[in-house]
């Protein structure tokens, strides 16, 4: 008797919100392929009410993420990175798949874990460098210091599955700040097996909401939700880039542009990222003048 040939059954990879996987509310998915056209996956085609779930379960943790300490969110970020270490070899598998060597790909996905770590130690320190007390003339202290934006909406960087995402997402939550992540449209896979890491880490629900689908149908959400801080885009495009100025314009978010940048690189990895995303507070404090005598320093 003859045996068929056996189809293969695809793994359906579907969204992050709230620390849990739900299948897009749109029911749609498309196929992502490996660049000799082989099928890989069914990935969940997200839409606009999946952004606006995704927005509100980062606002929902952002008081809590913005209110531990430094040093524990530290902690977090050096947990992913031990969880994604465990991975390794599932990583560097997708990214063969995706078109990557054997030696790209592991470096890749160990680059990926040495920038968490690295970012893991920034947690901690980066509010020394950036935060100043500032001289005035007046019986007073001046303090500048950092504070979270918020909830940050990012495009992550088209042209690579891991590494691209885990620089936009390390120094964002290093911060304090919640985000809301569109993740590789043609190199999906290691997008969401990420989300499966972050889900077995100590991160909270709520933190990164990672999501996949189409740039160009959600970027207008990413750019004009009222409850969105700040919006972070990784392309060259100057079109996307000026239509995300004009809708972010609407309630006076912040912009952030990266083109051109190497994400392989150490140079693409500073605390200047986690800088990008901070507001700075400055407040005043009277000197006391204790015993009667002049107010000094």
């Amino acid at each position: 008797m003859a045996t068929t040939k056996r189809l293969e059954v695809l793994k359906t990879y579907k969204i992050y919100i709230g620390g849990q996987f739900p299948r897009t509310e749109s029911g749609r998915t498309y196929i992502a392929c490996s660049p000799k056209g082989e099928q890989l996956a069914n990935v969940c085609l997200s839409s606009r009410k999946d952004f606006r779930d995704a927005v509100g379960s980062a606002r929902g943790a952002f008081g809590a993420w913005s209110g531990r300490s430094a040093f524990n969110r530290g902690q977090i970020l050096y947990r992913i990175a031990e969880m994604l270490e465990g991975r390794k070899a599932q990583f560097v598998d997708e990214l063969i798949k995706q078109g990557s060597s054997k030696a790209i790909a592991e470096n890749e996905v160990n680059l990926s874990i040495d920038r968490l770590i690295y970012y893991s130690g920034w947690c901690d320190k980066y509010q020394q460098v950036f935060s100043s007390v500032n001289p005035v003339a007046s019986s007073h202290f001046n303090f500048s210091v950092l504070e979270p934006m918020g909830v940050i909406a990012a495009i992550a960087p088209q042209e690579n599955s891991l590494i691209g995402l885990v620089s936009i997402m390390a120094p964002v939550i290093a911060g304090g700040n919640t985000c809301v992540i569109l993740a590789s449209q043609n190199k999906a896979l290691c997008g969401v097996t990420f989300a499966e890491v972050l889900n077995s880490s100590d991160l909270p629900g709520g933190v990164v909401n990672i999501l996949t689908g189409k740039v160009s149908e959600l970027l207008p959400y990413f750019a004009d939700h009222m409850d969105v801080n700040a919006t972070c885009f990784c392309e060259s495009d100057k079109s996307m880039q000026q239509s995300i100025k004009e809708k972010a314009a609407l309630n006076l978010k912040r912009v952030v542009i990266y083109e051109f940048q190497k994400w392989m690189n150490e140079e693409t990895q500073s605390p200047y990222f986690i800088n990008d995303f901070q507001e700075v507070k400055t407040t005043w404090h009277p000197i006391e003048n204790i015993g009667g005598g002049k107010a000094g320093y």
